[in-house]
């Protein structure tokens, strides 16, 4: 039977950023509930400034709601101190980024391991090294393996942020405009190369883009409105 407790769960979520008078600026989320399953798939659109960036590093508990309640594995975040956070955060979530952020000094195999440093081994079963060269050969960069990210392609660069996000083994894989700096056909191959790694490594996809492309091929898919999350 599939496991229909959330691993995810956000209730009542609001997020103002400064103090804000009567009659000030509205908040930039409002009263956002949303559940998410182990290895659903969900797209957030809305347009620039509405807030969905702001929604993501919530989920990823890089930041903290004004008000509201943020569950992690059914764990209320709220009640948890920072080291607590910080070791939820590296067991369950791999976070991919519009900007990759690889370390330019690092190969590419090299980048991929930075994120087990940190986790002494715990998070996996799977050897980190293996598990980085089963991956990156998944993807196809075999080949690139002692190359440096200023010798990638764009597309390349981010196929190696992917599984950098996945190589603790997360639950969920939150990713923030993943293709907004690639080509079309670039966006496409890392858009059918996450739905495919949903599916495969059975980990939750969340996938903020302003792509109707990339958010018609999530399972799901919600729209940020007025600091309001509603369907479609």
């Amino acid at each position: 039977m599939a496991n229909t407790t959330p691993l995810v769960e956000l209730t009542n979520v609001s997020k103002r950023y400064g103090e804000a008078p009567e009659g000030g600026s509205p908040p930039i989320l409002s009263d956002v509930s949303l559940q998410l399953l182990q290895g659903e798939s969900l797209a957030i659109t809305g347009p620039s400034g509405s807030g969905k960036s702001t929604l993501l590093n919530i989920m990823g508990t890089l930041d903290r709601p004004t008000s509201g309640t943020v569950r992690l594995e059914e764990r209320d975040v709220s009640q948890l101190n920072d080291d607590q956070v910080a070791h939820l955060r590296n067991r369950l979530i791999g976070f991919v980024f519009q900007l990759h952020h690889l370390l330019p000094q690092c190969t590419v195999l090299e980048n991929v391991l930075v994120p087990t440093l940190a986790n002494s081994g715990e998070l996996s079963t799977e050897d980190p090294k293996a598990r980085a060269l089963r991956l990156l050969d998944r993807v196809g960069l075999t080949e690139r393996l002692t190359y440096f990210p200023g010798q990638l392609s764009g597309g390349e660069r981010q196929r190696v942020a992917v599984v950098r996000a996945l190589i603790n083994t997360p639950k969920l894989v939150l990713a923030d405009e993943p293709t907004g700096s690639l080509d079309r056909t670039a966006a496409g191959n890392l858009t059918q190369l996450l739905v495919e790694l949903n599916r495969e490594e059975d980990v939750a996809l969340v996938v903020v883009t302003h792509s109707q492309e990339v958010a018609a091929r999530m399972s799901r898919r919600r729209t940020i409105v007025n600091g309001s999350l509603v369907d479609g």
